[in-house]
């Protein structure tokens, strides 16, 4: 059995047991494609399948790509690692923490930029506890204002999170969060840029990545995926917002370095590659190779990695990505160094440096992450890889 007739298989059977409406893969090797793959729809209705231009909601995915605007910076010398956030932002001026009964004691310092690519600032997701509470009622504001057809801007969004308290003092727990739209208004603040405008002339257009950014232009909606909801009658269409995202029509206000980006398998495998050939990209240095090394490294010390979720058993993290730094504490077939981060809609992102490899996958299911499905491709693809048959 070929990898190309397993992975076919495993994309019919996550379409079949409707897990998802359709699903894309790539995987390249040295700058290469070595395999494409596809199932389902990109819109059930009116069966239209998916295809490798489809367009894709990156949700979480998109922190990577913040990660690396950040690094651009730090290279100019424009931001320090250390800098306290409230530098950029004087809504993180004179920071309180807020324990799990509600108790509020000042924070020792605001967040600084490095606990920012970590997920070590304290900051929060909307949640139940007192802190994701005081995030989540920023969050239905912002919420209210795009369904009135505005939006609150990057910058002042930022601002109003960090009035809010912290759920621990700063560098002393991982805890996944708002860190990577903290750093979209840093860059806002800093350059004097939306931080979309920086995205599309730093990366975006230099890179070819001409489907990406934070909405769709109506000259490309129609290969824009209808993102869909399991439920117990089968797979619906989810119409909804998440993280102050969800209407791609316009232009947004709020521009989110976490979650915002929609692209291809196309655009992000430019972006995949410039990464691993060490900062390069079609001849053109985006990035140094320190700047690469420095955000494929683990960051986390071992006291602040025992907060990771259960399914990174085997990996560090560090600038807004999974890295692997002990593969055999995996419950499946990794390697040493491969880095890289998914989407809650089930997109997929991970290179393997030594190996010159790339995974990428797209779909939009809502509560995905990296899905059984995108296991069972990665194992087939490193089996294959070890057989010597790519």
């Amino acid at each position: 059995m070929t990898l190309q007739s397993q992975i076919d298989a495993i994309l019919a059977a996550a379409v079949a047991e409707e897990q998802c409406a359709g699903m894309t893969v790539l995987v390249r090797r040295n700058g290469e494609d070595v395999l494409y793959a596809q199932a389902g729809m990109a819109d059930i209705a009116s069966e239209k399948p998916v295809s490798e231009d489809s367009i894709f909601r990156l949700y979480s995915q998109s922190k990577p790509v913040t990660a690396a605007a950040t690094m651009i910076l730090v290279e100019r010398g424009l931001i320090d690692l250390m800098d306290g956030v409230d530098k950029y932002l004087p809504g993180f001026r004179d920071p309180k923490v807020i324990d799990g009964e509600g108790n509020i004691t000042p924070a020792y310092r605001a967040p600084w930029i490095i606990e920012l690519l970590g997920m070590t600032a304290g900051l929060s997701y909307p949640g139940e506890d007192p802190a994701g509470q005081c995030a989540a009622r920023v969050f239905e504001d912002a919420h209210a204002q795009i369904l009135a057809g505005g939006g609150i801007p990057t910058v002042e969004f930022m601002n109003r999170l960090g009035e809010q308290p912290l759920a621990f003092q700063p560098g002393t727990h991982w805890r996944y969060s708002t860190c990577a739209d903290v750093l979209g208004a840093v860059i806002e603040v800093v350059t004097g840029k939306r931080f979309g405008d920086f995205l599309r002339e730093e990366l975006f257009e230099p890179l070819d990545m001409v489907d990406t950014g934070f909405w769709v232009p109506p000259e490309k909606r129609e290969r824009f995926v209808t993102c869909y909801r399991r439920t117990p009658e089968g797979l619906l269409p989810w119409l909804d917002q998440n993280l102050a995202c969800g209407v791609y029509d316009r232009d947004p206000a709020f521009e989110s370095g976490g979650a915002g980006l929609v692209s291809t398998l196309e655009d992000y495998s430019h972006f995949a590659d410039m990464l691993l050939n060490g900062g390069v990209y079609a001849g053109r240095r985006f990035l140094s190779p320190k700047s690469v090394e420095f955000l494929t490294t683990p960051q986390l010390d071992e006291a602040v990695r025992r907060d990771l979720w259960d399914s990174l058993a085997g990996y560090n993290y560090g600038k807004l990505m999974r890295i692997c730094d002990a593969p055999e504490r995996m419950a499946g077939f990794a390697v040493k160094g491969e880095y890289g981060w998914d989407g809650w809609l089930g997109s997929y992102f991970c290179n393997m440096p030594e190996q010159g490899i790339t995974i990428l996958s797209m779909q939009n299911t809502t509560d995905c992450g990296t899905s059984p499905y995108v296991r069972r491709v990665r194992n087939a693809v490193l089996a294959a890889l070890s057989r010597g048959e790519i």
